[in-house]
């Protein structure tokens, strides 16, 4: 067992990264991925979710992917929206001072947009099923130097339909690549995808102490549908958690409860596939950073969320998929925390929980609602949280992202000008150097390019003087 990154040797960028992300030491599944995938051999991972996975592929591409290399290098699938967001930020995060440019792509959003992005010098691109596809069969994502591909959360491709669409991407790309599926569970049609188009793939199992884990304690609670709501503020009350999520089943189950909670005064938002993308987006951060407690939501937030310190889950419609209850429950006892996880059932949903137990290999203890002794003692302590103004956490990324300035240049391809005229340049300013250059991106008449390290000022302030291949370009800040 490697006990810190250093042992796999990587790259100076790559380290200096993973030490500003507070990447300690290696989780087991990285331990076991990483050594296996710098060799760049096929792996085939079972692993549940929040156990360092996304680090454990984006550290080996980030290392593999070469700079000079305009095409896309890799590309990674999965299931959901805001999955693909998360792991392009990752990504971007864990290649920042190797200047990697990842992209999301997925559906609900401008394909125009994306096909710009695409058009530039791109490393990485992180996206759904349907939307690669469209890029692909409309020719605007270069598949020729495609070396590395990635499945995310294969089974859930699988549950959502996508695996026709994953099939017809991987017809697509270059046999010539080395291949990686990560799923918390193998389904036989998953299986069989990797025994076709795989070769002999290394085979990893993270033994699922994310199911049981002794971090989580799981609680189910017998209602009535017409009582849900009540106990629901009761348990709230008594467990007085910092940050939770309340899974319902529906759009419409979601809006109700939101309503209702809303009414009640609780700091809460939600989330569910009926509304905008980019308010989904918004509300995921703001939970992140802890701008309100209590997110409702449907199973589309149960996947590619990783925030910390949710210590409570509340199953106020039990899930009608066994493999939901792990998914959901895996929102809380994250990162060596420890967490709760509390399902409502009522009356006629036994056969789901009979589901569920012989999945998860426990029978989940039976609890009784809070009295109303106990509610009436801890009522105090709770209406002192939900009014008092939560800490903001920090972005994990946040000490990362200090110190960079992103400067616009009024020039771009159609003057010619390549992201290495930008190294050279920038590089010979007297104090500067190429690391501390990083994300460039070249469009047709401007160019964006970070400067990191608190030297942005410094930079801005020469190149309003200084030629770039003989041309002197407008430079200020960017927009944020």
């Amino acid at each position: 067992m490697s006990t810190s990154f250093k042992e796999y040797n990587l790259s100076d960028e790559i380290l200096r990264a993973l030490a500003s992300l507070n990447y300690k030491n290696p989780t087991e599944v990285q331990n076991k991925v990483i050594p296996i995938a710098l060799q760049e051999q096929d792996l085939v991972v079972k692993s549940q979710t929040g156990s360092g996975k996304t680090a454990s592929f984006g550290i080996p591409l980030c290392e593999m992917v070469e700079w000079e290399e305009n095409k896309p290098q890799a590309l990674i699938l999965t299931p959901t929206r805001e999955l693909a967001a998360q792991v392009k930020e990752d990504i971007t995060n864990i290649g920042r001072f190797k200047r990697i440019k990842a992209v999301a792509v997925y559906g609900k959003q401008p394909f125009a947009k994306q096909k710009i992005e695409l058009k530039q010098k791109t490393h990485v691109v992180v996206g759904t099923p349907g939307r690669v596809l469209d890029h692909i069969e409309k020719g605007t994502l270069a598949l020729n130097e495609l070396k590395y591909l990635i499945i995310d959360e294969a089974d859930e491709m699988l549950n959502m339909g996508f695996i026709e669409q994953v099939e017809a991407i991987i017809k697509e790309l270059p046999t010539e690549r080395m291949t990686c599926v990560f799923s918390a569970t193998l389904p036989e049609d998953v299986e069989k995808l990797c025994h076709k188009y795989m070769n002999q793939p290394v085979e990893i199992e993270i033994k699922a102490s994310g199911i049981t884990t002794d971090k989580i304690v799981h609680n189910l609670l017998e209602v009535r549908p017409d009582n849900k709501l009540a106990i629901l503020k009761d348990i709230t009350t008594v467990e007085n958690p910092d940050s939770c999520i309340i899974f319902c089943r529906t759009q419409e189950q979601v809006e109700l409860v939101h309503k209702q909670l809303d009414h009640a005064n609780y700091p809460c938002d939600k989330i569910h596939g009926g509304l905008y993308q980019d308010d989904r987006f918004a509300v995921m951060n703001d939970f992140k950073k802890g701008v309100f407690r209590y997110l409702v939501a449907t199973d589309v937030a149960a996947r590619g969320i990783d925030v910390d310190n949710v210590s409570l889950v509340i199953n106020y419609d039990i899930p009608l998929e066994k493999e939901s209850y792990v998914h959901r429950t895996g929102r809380t006892g994250r990162a060596g925390k420890s967490g709760k996880a509390i399902t409502f059932i009522t009356p006629y949903e036994e056969k789901f929980l009979t589901e569920i137990e012989s999945y998860i290999g426990f029978e989940i203890p039976k609890v009784d609602a809070p009295t109303k002794q106990e509610v009436e003692s801890r009522n105090t302590a709770f209406e002192e949280k939900i009014n008092t103004k939560p800490t903001l956490k920090e972005d994990k990324s946040a000490k990362l992202n200090k110190g960079i300035m992103k400067l616009y240049f009024n020039g771009g391809k159609k003057k010619k000008i390549r992201a290495v005229d930008f190294v050279g340049t920038i590089a010979k300013i007297e104090g500067v150097s190429a690391s501390d250059i990083g994300i460039i991106t070249i469009q047709e008449n401007v160019s964006y390019v970070e400067i990191l390290n608190g030297k942005g000022p410094l930079v801005l302030k020469t190149m309003r003087t200084t030629t770039i291949k003989g041309k002197l370009l407008k430079v200020h800040e960017a927009n944020k």
